[in-house]
């Protein structure tokens, strides 16, 4: 295996892979380290106390003159900053204001949202000097094209954009991430990337809130010998680090009472994918995925989470004895690259601690939840199928779709679609994966879709909920069902591996608009970043 010049500079001599990794996965490969830490700073499982990200209030409050709706106003700052990661060195990190996950913002359907993300970065990043613009994506939100953190809508140091979001949509756990186009994966590995929470009063009624309601953003990293962040993506392939932390710490343990609590787990890796279960045998019991709760929730013993999916899950503490020890654990996926500890998350240790016997979801495992527009789509309504492949281009050496990626879409002025549904449509998606030795977690922007099959059979039961992101396996073909609802315009279909994304696998669709058409949404135009002259 050779190693470029550039790819030396980005990992400040960390080494590519540790013990004989290879370049290329062509199954689960096992490794010792990726990180260059001397064995003092290398942290370890379960020394390290869970903490979740603050939550943001908004600034102002107000009303939408246009139809009256309330609006809350907020604000975050994107900064150079350190965190406390390992023991005793100090990480440089990229993050909403200046953590990592950034804050996290929870509000109510029908709420509106204007989102200011000031752009306080340095003008280059420390590790390759790529220019620190950014494109701010609430993902999960059927957003207007140009509040949608369209890739090449970029936002430059000094500048800010306000976002404005519709939250129209039911219950669900979303996440905003830096989506600029082709430095995606490395400055959201570097900590741009935060939970957003919309609630809804039949999810109020059904599952835990408050303490009990728990955000989980996973990743994983690799550390350079001096604490800082290793970046290595094995020629665009994917990047595989070696310490897996939870809300920004390695291998946490959170204290937990005799009760059911609800996990918002967000895999924020840009590569890794998951495959989470309890060491005690213990179910998962899933009650929602990307668009919300599930129709009816899933009992699993692990699952497959691959990278930006969300999925909330319920766990019952019930039943286990006071100090006892619940480890989340991770049995990885093929084609991912396994370390020493990336096989456990976190762990819970049970407490004595009095439970609340009057909330009613102390002890409630619901069956039955609710149904979605995404879920009672049937397929005789679809008036076109389309198929899609993702691959790797042996002449470019670029990942595609359909042999498209975001340069052609760059040449073409940003007119070139790879499909062109009428608003309000029904189209049922194949996307195939012939691609060989690596996974595809495909994200379609602005829809909830519905999973109808994998390989001709049955969605696992995980997925068996409203979904914006598809796993695509090794040698899989998924069919999936959606509604072109509720905005015409451009929008984005894109593989989250990052590496991936930046490299160049992004394609766009146009709904409800011929390419001849004035498009009052454009994202390029519509809604361009200002000045920022606040003095703070």
């Amino acid at each position: 295996m050779t190693i470029s010049r550039r790819q030396v500079l980005l990992i400040g001599g960390l080494g590519v892979l540790g013990a004989g990794a290879a370049m290329f996965p062509t199954g689960s490969v096992e490794a010792k380290s990726a990180s260059r830490l001397s064995d003092k700073e290398m942290p370890r499982p379960f020394q390290a106390d869970f903490v979740q990200a603050p939550f943001l209030g908004p600034y102002a409050k107000g009303i939408d003159p246009v139809d009256g709706l309330p609006v809350n106003y907020y604000k975050v700052t994107e900064q150079a900053a350190t965190a406390r990661i390992l023991p005793r060195l100090t990480t440089p990190i990229l993050g909403y204001n200046g953590i990592f996950p950034g804050p996290t913002i929870s509000l109510d359907q029908g709420t509106k949202a204007v989102l200011r993300v000031r752009n306080q970065l340095p003008a280059q990043h420390a590790l390759d000097g790529h220019a620190l613009s950014t494109s701010t994506h609430l993902h999960g939100s059927a957003s207007l094209p140009q509040y949608d953190g369209y890739a090449s809508d970029i936002t430059h140091p000094g500048f800010f954009k306000d976002y404005h979001y519709p939250n129209f949509q039911p219950a669900r756990t979303l996440w905003y991430h830096d989506h600029g186009v082709h430095f995606t994966a490395m400055n959201a590995y570097s900590g741009l990337a935060a939970q957003y929470h919309m609630h809804d009063p039949i999810e109020r009624q059904l599952l835990p809130q408050g303490r009990y309601d728990v955000a989980l953003t996973i990743n994983d990293v690799m550390f350079a010998s001096d604490g800082s962040l290793g970046y290595d993506d094995n020629t665009h392939s994917g990047l595989w680090g070696d310490v897996i932390l939870v809300n920004g710490k390695p291998w946490p343990v959170m204290k937990v009472q005799k009760r059911v609590y609800r996990f918002r787990v967000l895999n924020a890796s840009i590569s890794r994918s998951l495959r989470p279960t309890l060491s005690t045998g213990d179910p998962l019991v899933v009650v929602g995925t990307d668009g919300g709760l599930m129709p009816t929730s899933q009992s699993v013993a692990s699952y497959r989470h691959g990278g930006a999916e969300r999925y909330e899950i319920l766990i019952d503490f019930r039943n286990y004895k006071t100090g006892q020890r619940v480890e989340l654990r991770n049995l990885s996926n093929k084609n991912n690259v396994d370390y020493d500890y990336t096989n456990k998350i976190m762990a819970f240790d049970v407490t004595d601690e009095a439970v609340d016997t009057t909330d009613p979801t102390w002890n409630r495992i619901p069956t039955t939840l609710t149904g979605s527009e995404a879920m009672t789509l049937k397929s005789s309504q679809a008036v076109k199928t389309r198929t899609f492949r993702v691959k790797r281009s042996d002449s470019t050496n670029l990942w595609t779709i359909n042999d498209d990626s975001w340069q052609h879409v760059i040449a073409s002025g940003y007119k070139k679609v790879a499909a062109d549904p009428a608003l309000n449509s029904v189209e049922l998606w194949e996307i195939e994966n012939k691609s060989g030795g690596w996974f595809h977690p495909v994200h379609i922007h602005l829809v909830d879709f519905q999973i109808l099959s994998r390989n001709g059979q049955a969605p696992y039961p995980h997925e068996r909920g409203p979904k914006d992101v598809v796993y695509v396996g090794e040698d899989e073909k998924v069919r999936l069902l959606m509604k072109f609802t509720p905005h015409p315009g451009l929008y984005m279909m894109h593989c989250h591996n990052l590496p991936h994304e930046d490299h160049d696998m992004m394609v766009q669709f146009r709904v409800g608009l011929k390419e001849s058409d004035p498009d009052v949404n454009d994202p390029m135009t519509a809604a361009k970043a200002e000045w920022d002259d606040t003095k703070e």
